[in-house]
């Protein structure tokens, strides 16, 4: 069973602050947490491979085919996903001073 001292030296590796009323709240936690991943342990998967998702993945980005800039509607699509756009031009907020 995990202590509050326990939790504390966690937290502290962690560099979290916590309070004397959340290291007692959370020991218990924590306890549940660290037994229910120690029960995994005891689960049989002798003849199942590894695998890195639940289910058969591809890729499913979409291929990355070049677009001409004029193509009809192109222009249009751009400036409905912006937040601003004037003059075929995103807008955006000015972030240096005029050189005087």
């Amino acid at each position: 069973m995990l202590t509050t001292d326990d939790v504390a030296k966690l937290a502290a590796l962690a560099r979290i602050e916590l309070t004397d009323d959340e290291l007692a709240r959370l020991a218990p936690q924590i306890d549940v947490i660290v037994a229910s991943v120690a029960g995994l342990a005891e689960v049989n998967t002798e003849g199942v491979p590894p695998t890195s998702h639940a289910v058969p993945a591809t890729n499913v980005m979409r291929d990355d085919v070049p677009a001409p800039y004029d193509a009809p509607g192109f222009v249009e699509q751009l400036a409905a996903a912006a937040p601003a756009f004037e003059d075929g031009r995103f807008r955006v907020p000015r972030i240096l001073e005029d050189e005087a």
